[in-house]
């Protein structure tokens, strides 16, 4: 079943996408195949954020980087404003205008040995956009955009604080005008003032400059704040997708259930803790058969270990992979 269709034109499309990479052992031996992404639907329209959310080792910056064209899909494919990702050529090309990442870690994202101002305008000489006047003159636009000023240009990352090395990075991945906004967890290294001040960036640049956001993350707090829609993984797979007032009132999954019900015993921080929930979660190198959360599922039944769950639609946006829910919705 294809993903929920957003209301506007849709800029991202995830088809069946599926990510695999060899595990190596002694000698560099096949030791096995980690399943990393398994048969991923998902669009993302513009002028929407879509939250990616699960725990570590769910998939969710593998998916992120496929998305990007930073990593061949084994299966399935990525279009962005109607470009293959993975492509090569004229639409590998384009690709890197149309997709931009923002990662987590600004420090580690910016080269230290650069000022602000060759930061911004890397990836206009690297792709060769406008004259270098107005290269300069997007620079000092971007700047006030993001909410720095020209005093900022000439100054390296080790000077600036946390919030501004991230404006920063989101004013570098904006230079190229892209369609689309990849950002890894790109709050999370940031106090909670700062947090909530690139929230607002965030949140202000999608809707000027109609931008589609795929926002991975794993706090819940900020998915209520930021996101419109919101997409939960486990092992590799989109066990629930739907709008996020929809999904947080009514989620159908368990998994989803116990990872708000992490969110309501998180500090005031709100840094999500790891889901109440027996063991954890099973290797991607050798993933239970059936719903690969059902052998942590306080409400698996026996078709859970046996048959992969199809997604059902239970509301305007709302689905979930769950055959515990779909019988429930049956009988009502």
């Amino acid at each position: 079943m294809s993903a929920a269709a957003p209301a506007t034109p849709t800029l991202l499309q995830v088809r069946g996408l599926s990510v695999r990479f060899p595990l190596r052992g002694a000698l560099g031996r096949r030791a096995g195949i980690v399943h990393a992404v398994e048969d991923v639907d998902l669009d993302v329209a513009a002028g929407e954020i879509v939250a990616l959310v699960g725990e570590s080792g769910s998939g969710k910056t593998t998916l992120g980087r496929a998305v990007l064209g930073l990593l061949e899909p084994t299966e399935g494919e990525v279009i962005v404003a109607g470009r293959r990702a993975g492509s090569t050529g004229e639409d590998a090309r384009a690709l890197r205008r149309l997709a931009q990442p923002v990662f987590q870690d600004p420090y580690s994202s910016l080269d230290p040995r650069w000022p602000v101002r060759r930061t911004i305008r890397e990836p206009l000489d690297a792709q060769g956009i406008g004259t270098p006047a107005e290269r300069d003159a997007r620079v000092r636009e971007l700047l006030e955009q993001v909410g720095l000023t020209e005093a900022h240009a000439d100054r390296r990352p080790a000077s600036l604080s946390g919030g501004q090395r991230q404006r920063v990075a989101i004013a570098a991945a904006l230079a190229p005008r892209p369609r689309l906004i990849v950002a890894d967890e790109p709050v999370s290294a940031l106090d909670m003032l700062v947090q909530a001040q690139i929230l607002n960036l965030v949140d202000d640049l999608r809707r000027d400059a109609e931008l589609g956001i795929l926002f991975i993350t794993h706090d819940l707090g900020v998915v209520r704040h930021i996101a419109d829609r919101v997409a939960v993984m486990y092992l590799g797979r989109i066990v629930e997708e739907g709008a996020t007032a929809e999904v947080f009132a009514g989620p159908r999954h368990p998994y989803t259930r116990a990872l708000l019900e992490a969110e309501a015993l998180a500090d005031p921080a709100r840094r999500l803790t790891p889901p109440r929930l027996p063991g954890e979660i099973p290797s991607p190198v050798d993933p239970p058969p059936g719903c690969a959360f059902h052998p942590r599922c306080p409400v698996a039944i026996e078709t859970c270990s046996s048959v992969r769950p199809e997604h059902t639609r239970f509301g305007p946006t709302q689905r979930a992979a769950c055959h515990v829910a779909a019988r429930t919705t049956t009988e009502e």
